[in-house]
C-alpha cells in the first residue's frame, strides 16, 4: 500500500476525497441536527428523510449527463470544474445561514449534491487510471477508509460545534438556529477552495470516448437511461455488485433515519452529539473494514468477503433493538460498519475491474444511479411506514428481514466465493500469496488459464488470485475419488480422460464461448522435478469458434512445499520459515491460437517476474548460512578430502565468526582478494568476508601474472588472505607470484588460526547454540541488501586487462536456489567440490550451495588428481559432482579408478565448456553413471540451463522427460532463453538458430568500472533485462538448448573464454607488417577446442613457434597448429571472412 502513495497525484486525489465528504456532510449535518433540535416523533423521521432524499435525487436525476461527461472529457477535468462550482455553492449556503434562510439552506442540499453528482463518476473512475487494475482493491479500500474518515471527522466536527454554538443560546424558530452557527459556514468554504486547489494539482489522463455526444431529447425521453442501464445489466458480476452495494446503502438510510428517534424514545438520549457519535461508531467500523478488505485484496479482489460481511449486516441489524446501553449500540455500529467495509470494497473493485474502459464513467453512473433509487425508495418506505405509525423497532425489524434476505442471495449467488474466502484464510496461515500481474487478467470473456502444474494446491492458489470464478479441468481418475467428488461437483471441475476427452473438450469450448474462465494444465501431471513438463496440445482442441484469449501463468513456491513431488530433504530445506511464499504470475494475454511451444517459451519467461519477486524476500548468503548450519548442529557440514579438516554445523560457525573477527581488525576495504585453494579454509573465509558484508574476490591462479595484477588493480585489493602452504605449492609448480605478493597486504590463514584460541572457541560455541542466526547475525554480521555486490569473478585476461564480473548476494542465492530445487536434493545427499573458488561454478555451485542448504561437502583442491577424488566419493558415499568434460576424461583413463569407487553418484553435472559425446559415452561404459550437461557462463552466476534426470509418475508410469543428449537441457526454474536475431532481437521461430539471450535473476550486475561492456551486453526487453550470450544455437519444441556455434570470436579451451582477436594482436606484434595472420577455432578432444592460425607472408612454422615461445604468451593462447595461406580470406567490404578461415583450417585437418 505504500506504493500507492508513491504515485504521482495520489495523495492531492485521496485530500479531494476527503474534503468533498468532508462539505457534503458538514452542511446536511448541520441542516440535519437543526431538525433534531426543532421537531420531534414523526416529523422529524420524514424531515431528516427527505433531507437524505435531497442528496440522493441528482444522482438518479443526473445518471445519463454524469456518465456521459466522464467518458468523453478527461476525468481530470470534471473534478476541477466541479470543485470550483463547489466553492460557489458553499458562500452561497454560508449567506442562507447568515440570513437565516432555513428553507433555502435546506434546498441548498439538493444543489451541492447536484454537484457531487456529476463528478462521481469521474472520480471513482479515475481510480483505474491512477492506479491500474492490480491495486483497485486496495486503491478503494484507501478511499473508502479516507471517505469515512472525512464522514466521522464531519459528524463530530459539526456536531460538536453545534452543540458548543447553542450553549447557552435562547432560539425560537429554524431561522434564529440557522444564526447562531453561521460561522460554521467559512469551515466549508475553507475545505471547498482547498478542493479546487488540490484538483489543479491531478495530472491529465486521455480521455476515453471522445467521439461522444450527448442529445438532450434521447434524455429526456429516457432513451439514455435505457441505453446505460443495458450496459450494466448485460455484465451479471456488474448487476450483481450493484445490487449489493444498493440493498446495504439503502439500510444505511434508513437506519440513519430512524436512529436518531429511536435513541431519543428508547435511550432518552437528546444530544446530538452523542447520537452522530454513536452512528460514527458505524464509520469507524467501515473503516476497519475496509482495511481488512484492502489487505486480504492487496494484489488481487478477495470476493470471498462479501457473503461473510453481508451475514456480520445481518447480526448487527438484528441485536440493534435489542440492546439499550449507548456503549452496546456504539460496539454494535462498530460490528456494522465493519461488515459493511468488507462488503462493499471488494463490490466496488469489482464493478471497476469488469467494466470497459470506454464505459467505465457510465457504468459507475448507473452504480450510483441504482444505488441512489433504491436508497430512496427505502427513505420512501421509511415515510410511508413513519406515516402509518410504525415505531422505530419495528423498522429495524423490518431491516432484519431485508438483509437476511439479501444475505442469503449473496451467498446463494456467491457460494464459491464464500467457500473460497475460506479455504484463502486456510491456507494463509501456511502462505503468503501475491499476485504478479493482475492487470491482464480480464474483466470479461472467455479466458482459457495455462500454466505450470507443480502441486496438488495448484488451483486453489489461481482461484484464490482470479476474481472470476474458474472452472478447472482435472484428470477423471482422480475426480471420482468419493472423498473428493463432492468437493469438485461444487466448483464445477471438468473430469477429462485421456482416452474420453471428447466429451470434456467440447464443454471446455461451450464455456469460452459462454464468456466463462477456465484453466488447465498443459503439462497434465504434477511435476515430478520442479522443472516444466512437456506441454500437451489437447487445449488447441478446445478453441474452435472462441472468441477469447489464452492467459498464461506461472506458480512459484510450492515446490518443495508437502503438496508437491518433491524429496523430503528439500521440504526440510524449503519449509523453514511458518509461512511459505507462493507467488501467481499472470501474463499478457495470448491469441487463442497460440501453440504449445510458444505457449511453453511465455510461461518460462513469466518464470522471470515471479523468481525476481521471490528473490526479493531472500536472505543475504551468509544470514541463509547462519541458519543452514545451525541445522546442521552436531552433523557434518564440509570436510576435505584429505580428512585433515571434518566440520559440524556449530564448529563451522566458530570457525566462520572467529575468522570474520579478525578479518574485521586488519582490513577496512570494501572488496577482499582470496587466493585459496578449493577446501574447508578456502570456502570458510570466503564465508567469513561474507558475513562482513564485503565483497569477495577469488583470484585466478592460473592466470598470467600480468592479469592477476590487473585484477588486483581494478578491484582496488589491498589486503590479500591466502595460505603459506598454497603458495608454496604453487611455487613448486612454476607459479612466481612474487611481484603480486609484494603489491598487496598479504594474511595468511595459519597465523589467524594461532590467534584463536580456546576460549574463544567455548565462548563462540556457547552463544552459537544458545542465539539463533538472526541474532548470531546482527552480533557478528554486518546487514547487507540482496543486491550489495557479494563476488566479483575475473576472467583469464586472454583480452589484456581481465573483466571482472560483479555478482550480487541475489545473483547466488537465486541460482543456489534454482540448481536444488531442480537437483531435488535427497536425504543421503552429499557434494563432491573440486572446481577451484575463482570460477563461478566452483564458487557458487560446488561451494556456497552445498553450505546455504545445509548439504555436506567434501573439498579436493586439485579437480586433475582423479584417483584421490574417487576414493573421496567411495569413502564419504558421495552423490553429486561437478565437474568438466576435460576432468572426466580423466576417470575413463585412470586404471586405478574402480567403476565402485562412483557407485554412490547419483548425479554428475558437466559445465563451463561442451560435454565431449567420447566422454560421455566411456564414462557411461566404464560406470554405468549418465553425464548431464548444463550451460551458463560467469555472467549468469554461472548455471543458466541443465539436463536432469529423467522422473516417472508411478501413478501414471508415464516419464517427465528432463535429458536431451545433443542438448543443454532447459532453463533453470525463474530463467528463461530467447533466441533472436544478431542484428535486430527480433525473437526468431522455434527450431530457428540465432543469438541466445539469456533472462533470469542470476543475471550479473555488471562488469567492474566497464559500463560501455556491460551496456553492450545487457539489453532491456519487454521490462526484462537479457544477457547475450555471444553463443549461437536454438531451442526445440519443449524448450531444450543446443549450442551449434558462437557469434563473439572467442573460443573454450579448459573451460577459459579466449579471445582470438586477443591472440590475434598479440601474435601481429611479433611480426613484420608485411605478415598477416588470422585465428579460428576447432572442436579438440581433449579441451573443448583449439587455436588455428592462418598465415600469409613468408614465414615458416618453425620461426612462427620459436617467436611465440620467447614471447610469454599465456600457453592457452598459443595456437595448436599452424596454415600457411596465400592470403587471408576477405568479404566484399574488405573485412576479415571469419567463415572462410573456419572452412580452410577444416579442410586442413579433417
Amino acid at each position: 500500500m505504500d506504493k500507492l502513495f508513491k504515485l504521482t497525484g495520489f495523495i492531492p486525489f485521496i485530500l479531494i476525497i476527503f474534503l468533498n465528504a468532508f462539505v457534503d456532510l458538514g452542511h446536511k449535518i448541520l441542516i440535519q441536527n437543526t431538525v433534531f433540535k426543532v421537531y420531534d416523533g414523526q416529523t422529524q423521521i420524514i424531515l431528516t428523510a427527505i433531507v437524505n432524499s435531497l442528496i440522493l435525487l441528482p444522482f438518479i436525476l443526473l445518471f445519463s449527463p454524469a456518465g456521459f461527461l466522464s467518458d468523453k472529457y478527461q476525468k481530470p477535468m470534471i473534478m476541477k470544474v466541479s470543485a470550483a462550482v463547489a466553492v460557489g455553492l458553499t458562500l452561497l449556503i454560508t449567506l442562507s445561514y447568515y440570513l437565516g434562510w432555513f428553507h433555502f439552506s435546506f434546498a441548498m442540499t439538493f444543489l451541492l449534491a447536484t454537484q457531487s453528482a456529476l463528478y462521481s463518476p469521474a472520480k471513482y473512475g479515475y481510480i483505474k487510471e491512477l492506479t491500474g487494475k492490480e491495486q483497485l482493491a486496495a486503491t478503494n479500500a484507501v478511499v473508502q477508509a479516507v471517505t469515512i474518515v472525512a464522514i466521522l471527522f464531519g459528524i463530530l466536527a459539526f456536531s460538536v460545534f453545534f452543540e458548543r454554538i447553542l450553549a447557552g443560546v435562547s432560539y425560537g424558530n429554524e431561522s434564529q438556529l440557522l444564526q447562531a452557527f453561521a460561522p460554521l459556514g467559512w469551515i466549508l468554504v475553507i475545505c471547498a477552495s482547498l478542493e479546487f486547489i488540490f484538483a489543479m494539482r491531478l495530472p491529465a489522463r486521455e480521455a476515453t470516448a471522445t467521439e461522444q455526444h450527448f442529445d438532450l431529447k434521447q434524455y429526456s425521453k429516457g432513451l439514455y437511461l435505457r441505453d446505460n442501464l443495458n450496459k450494466i445489466l448485460t455484465n451479471r458480476t456488474i448487476w450483481l455488485s450493484i445490487v449489493g452495494l444498493s440493498v446495504f446503502w439503502g439500510i444505511s438510510q434508513v437506519v440513519l433515519a430512524t436512529f436518531p428517534a429511536f435513541a431519543k424514545e428508547t435511550l432518552g438520549v437528546n444530544n446530538a452529539a452523542v447520537i452522530q457519535g454513536m452512528l460514527a461508531c458505524s464509520g469507524f467500523g467501515i473503516i476497519i473494514g475496509s482495511l481488512l478488505a484492502g489487505q486480504s485484496s492487496k494484489h488481487h479482489i478477495e470476493t470471498g468477503l462479501v457473503p461473510l460481511g453481508s451475514l456480520g449486516i445481518v447480526a448487527s441489524i438484528f441485536f440493534m433493538p435489542q440492546l439499550n446501553s449507548p456503549v452496546l449500540l456504539a460496539i454494535d455500529f462498530l460490528l456494522l460498519g465493519a461488515s459493511g467495509g468488507m462488503f462493499i470494497v471488494p463490490l466496488n473493485a469489482l464493478i471497476q475491474f469488469h467494466a470497459r474502459d470506454d464505459q467505465l464513467g457510465t457504468v459507475l453512473a448507473g452504480n450510483n444511479w441504482v444505488q441512489n433509487v433504491v436508497m430512496l425508495g427505502f427513505l420512501g418506505l421509511t415515510v410511508l411506514f413513519a406515516v402509518f405509525g410504525v415505531s422505530s423497532i419495528g423498522l429495524f425489524n423490518l431491516l432484519t428481514v431485508t438483509a437476511m434476505a439479501g444475505a442469503l442471495y449473496t451467498v446463494y449467488q456467491l457460494p464459491q466465493s464464500l467457500v473460497r474466502y475460506v479455504i484463502a484464510r486456510v491456507f494463509s496461515s501456511a502462505y503468503h500469496i501475491k499476485v504478479l500481474g493482475f492487470k491482464n487478467l480480464p474483466g470479461t470473456g472467455g479466458v482459457l488459464m495455462l500454466g505450470n502444474h507443480v502441486s496438488w494446491l495448484d488451483w486453489a492458489m489461481i482461484q484464490i488470485a482470479c476474481p472470476r470464478p474458474v472452472r478447472f479441468v482435472m484428470q477423471q481418475a482422480i475426480y471420482q475419488r468419493w472423498y473428493l467428488k463432492w468437493f469438485m461437483d461444487f466448483f464445477k471441475v471438468i473430469p477429462i480422460a485421456v482416452d474420453q476427452s471428447r466429451e470434456a473438450l467440447q464443454q471446455i469450448n461451450e464455456l469460452l464461448r459462454a464468456g466463462e474462465v477456465v484453466c488447465l494444465f498443459p503439462e497434465g501431471v504434477i511435476s515430478r522435478s520442479g522443472q516444466l513438463g512437456e506441454f500437451k496440445h489437447g487445449y488447441e482442441r478446445t478453441i474452435e469458434g472462441v472468441d477469447g484469449i489464452i492467459l498464461p501463468f506461472y506458480l512459484r513456491g510450492l515446490w518443495g512445499g508437502r503438496f508437491s513431488h518433491s524429496s523430503e530433504k528439500l521440504q526440510e530445506i524449503r519449509n523453514t520459515s511458518l509461512r511459505g511464499d507462493v507467488i501467481v504470475a499472470f501474463g499478457k494475454p495470448l491469441p487463442m491460437d497460440t501453440p504449445a511451444c510458444e505457449l511453453k517459451r511465455r510461461v518460462l519467461e513469466l518464470s522471470i517476474d515471479a523468481w525476481e519477486q521471490y528473490t526479493e524476500t531472500l536472505d543475504p548468503i551468509p544470514l541463509a548460512w547462519l541458519r543452514s548450519a545451525k541445522r546442521h548442529g552436531n552433523e557434518l557440514c564440509l570436510a576435505d578430502a584429505s580428512a585433515t579438516t571434518m566440520l559440524s554445523g556449530y564448529k563451522a560457525l566458530i570457525a566462520v565468526i572467529a575468522f570474520s573477527r579478525l578479518i574485521r581488525r586488519r582490513s577496512q576495504e570494501q572488496n577482499i582478494g582470496l587466493l585459496l585453494p578449493t577446501s574447508s579454509p578456502g570456502i570458510i573465509t570466503n564465508m567469513a568476508v561474507l558475513l562482513l558484508n564485503k565483497t569477495v574476490v577469488n583470484l585466478n591462479y592460473t592466470a598470467s601474472l600480468q592479469s592477476l595484477i590487473a585484477a588486483v588493480e581494478n578491484a582496488e585489493i589491498s589486503s590479500l588472505y591466502s595460505s603459506r602452504r598454497f603458495i608454496k605449492k604453487l611455487e613448486q609448480r612454476g607459479v612466481d607470484l612474487t611481484e603480486l605478493l609484494t603489491r598487496v597486504h598479504v594474511i595468511y590463514l595459519e597465523d589467524l588460526k594461532e590467534e584463536i584460541g580456546t576460549f574463544t572457541k567455548l565462548s563462540l560455541l556457547i552463544l552459537t547454540k544458545m542465539f539463533p542466526a538472526r541474532v548470531l547475525y546482527a552480533l557478528f554480521g554486518r546487514r547487507s541488501g540482496i543486491d550489495h555486490p557479494a563476488a566479483i569473478l575475473f576472467s583469464s585476461g586472454s583480452e589484456g586487462k581481465p573483466k571482472g564480473v560483479i555478482l550480487s548476494h541475489r545473483n547466488i542465492m537465486a541460482n543456489i536456489r534454482q540448481v536444488s530445487d531442480v537437483c531435488d536434493v535427497h536425504e543421503e545427499v552429499t557434494i563432491m567440490s573440486t572446481l577451484p573458488l575463482f570460477h563461478a561454478f566452483g564458487l557458487t555451485i560446488a561451494g556456497l550451495m552445498p553450505m546455504v542448504e545445509g548439504i555436506p561437502v567434501i573439498f579436493h583442491p586439485d579437480p586433475r588428481e582423479v584417483l584421490t577424488i574417487a576414493k573421496a566419493i567411495a569413502k564419504h558415499q558421495a552423490t553429486m559432482y561437478f565437474s568438466t568434460s576435460t576432468f572426466l576424461r580423466l576417470f575413463n583413463q585412470n586404471r586405478r579408478i574402480h567403476p565402485l569407487m562412483l557407485d554412490s553418484l547419483r548425479v554428475v553435472v558437466t559445465g563451463a565448456e561442451k560435454l565431449n559425446p567420447d566422454v560421455r559415452d566411456a564414462f557411461k561404459l566404464k560406470f554405468n553413471k549418465d553425464i548431464y550437461e548444463g550451460y551458463g557462463t560467469t555472467e549468469t552466476t554461472p548455471v543458466a540451463s541443465c539436463n536432469i534426470p529423467d522422473q516417472i509418475d508411478q501413478e501414471n508410469w508415464k516419464v517427465q522427460q528432463g535429458n536431451k543428449l545433443g542438448t543443454v537441457g532447459m532453463p533453470l526454474p525463474g530463467g528463461s532463453f530467447r533466441i533472436v536475431d544478431p542484428d535486430t532481437l527480433e525473437t526468431l521461430p522455434t527450431g530457428e538458430d540465432g543469438l541466445i539471450l539469456f533472462g533470469g535473476p542470476q543475471v550479473m550486475l555488471g562488469y567492474l568500472n566497464a559500463p560501455e561492456k556491460t551496456a553492450d551486453v545487457i539489453v532491456q526487453l519487454d521490462d526484462k533485462r537479457w544477457y547475450k550470450t555471444g553463443d549461437k544455437g536454438h531451442l526445440d519444441q519443449d524448450g531444450f538448448l543446443t549450442i551449434v556455434d558462437r557469434y563473439s570470436r572467442f573460443a573454450k579451451i579448459g573451460g577459459e573464454m579466449i579471445s582470438l582477436g586477443a591472440i590475434e594482436s598479440a601474435i601481429g606484434k611479433l611480426l613484420p607488417k608485411d605478415i598477416e595472420v588470422l585465428t579460428t577455432a576447432l572442436p579438440d578432444g581433449k579441451k573443448g577446442e583449439k587455436v588455428i592460425l592462418l598465415i600469409a607472408g613468408d614465414i615458416d612454422h618453425d620461426e612462427m613457434n620459436g617467436l611465440i615461445e620467447q614471447s610469454g604468451l599465456n600457453p592457452l593462447m598459443r595456437p595448436a597448429e599452424l596454415i600457411n595461406v596465400k592470403a587471408i580470406p576477405k568479404l566484399g567490404s574488405g573485412k576479415n571472412d571469419f567463415s572462410r578461415a573456419k572452412q580452410i583450417a577444416l579442410e586442413a585437418f579433417a
